[in-house]
């Protein structure tokens, strides 16, 4: 619990009954405020103000995340933030800015907290009930860049989804993972696109890791790729469900089931009681500007022409193309697909999921839309 919050001249210490492992912090506008994150923790009846604070809101963002917003008085950011060695408290020191850099954090989005901090002892954080993110994500891993020779030739970066600690959807039985047949699938597709060679190719992922979903993203952002697809597949309770499809951004999901993944999806940050990632709405809305507005409808495109080439050898749902919020999409400047490539709960989508052939299938109907899309692209259509 959030027991105690002291405000000073230029900083902010939060004091907690119990250790709190991480912490995020993002700005908003209209007014002006700092929202805290504080993943395991919950709130005490609090009130405080003072500095460049003129006012204190908090609550429970969800079951496992506090938030607490400080409504400023002033122009300021978080300049610096530091848990005690115990994690019973964080302080913000804050910095006071003018509008225009106040504005370029707001775009900036989402500060994490914590993550670089000394190893807790498990035995330990397990006796203080802290708990301490797995597999943290930094510092964000730069894969290798393979297949065609020369940066001018388009690159395709490729996610597997889940992976480490998260493992995703499972078979009936158990016995199989999704995370598992994700990075199958998406090493196929690896191995044929390079085999074209006509495009560069790189794994957000090669080995069973976790990435936090704004990672995959973002290493795609870094690499100034020019497509990205990520892999999964999918699951439902009822186990006749199956077949393929394909998800591209929006804001709102095209029916309750586009929605249902979205939710499934981007739950993969919150594993072990931390919020790894996650979005609020003023990024949201950031994101969703002119030039992303450009970028959904490029991704739109490339997803009606994927279904059309895999068509012929993979089964797709009816309404194929359906459109959801997924975070692991939210690139402002890069063409992002993700492709479910059939039921890991329904076992004849198992039993091809498994398979060489189907895989090989997929990755060709995807090599075909690839080369057809970046030929589009080079002819100006």
């Amino acid at each position: 619990m959030v027991s105690a919050i002291e405000i000073g001249a230029s900083s902010v210490t939060m004091r907690f009954d119990k250790p709190v492992a991480t912490a995020s912090a993002f700005m908003l506008t209209g007014p002006q405020r700092i929202a805290v994150d504080l993943p395991g923790a919950r709130m005490g009846r609090i009130a405080a103000s003072g500095g460049m604070i003129a006012s204190t809101r908090h609550g429970q963002y969800d079951p496992n995340t506090a938030r607490v917003v400080f409504e400023l008085n002033r122009s300021a950011i978080v300049g610096d933030a530091s848990f005690s060695a115990d994690h019973l408290s964080l302080t913000l020191t804050l910095k006071p800015v003018t509008e225009s850099l106040f504005a370029r954090a707001v775009r900036r989005g989402r500060q994490l907290f914590g993550l670089n901090d000394k190893p807790v002892d498990p035995k330990a954080a397990q006796r203080g009930g802290i708990t301490v993110p797995l597999d943290p994500p930094r510092p964000l891993p730069v894969p290798a860049v393979t297949g065609a020779r020369g940066s001018n030739r388009p690159l395709v970066v490729i996610d597997a989804g889940h992976g480490g600690h998260d493992p995703g959807s499972q078979s009936a039985d158990g016995r199989y993972r999704e995370k598992d047949v994700a990075l199958g699938i998406a090493q196929a597709i690896r191995d044929e696109l390079v085999a074209s060679g006509r495009v560069r190719v790189a794994l957000t992922r090669n080995t069973d890791r976790f990435l936090v979903l704004g990672e995959r993203r973002e290493i795609a952002r870094r690499l100034k790729a020019d497509l990205f697809i990520s892999v999964h597949a999918d699951s439902a309770e009822n186990r006749a469900a199956r077949g393929a499809s394909i998800y591209t951004l929006s804001e709102v999901a095209s029916d309750r089931v586009a929605a249902q993944l979205a939710a499934k999806e981007n739950r993969a940050d919150i594993l072990n009681g931390v919020d790894l990632g996650g979005e609020n709405n003023e990024v949201s809305s950031i994101l969703l500007d002119l030039a992303q507005r450009e970028t959904m409808n490029i991704s739109s495109q490339f997803a009606a022409l994927l279904q059309r080439e895999m068509a012929p050898t993979i089964h797709f749902k009816d309404d194929a193309h359906r459109f959801a919020g997924l975070i692991v999409l939210k690139a402002p400047d890069v063409p992002s697909v993700l492709l479910e490539t059939g039921y890991i709960s329904n076992d004849d989508d198992l039993a091809l999921l498994l398979s060489k052939e189907y895989r090989r299938n997929i990755a060709s109907g995807v090599r075909r839309a690839v080369e057809i899309h970046f030929a589009r692209r080079l002819a100006g259509e």
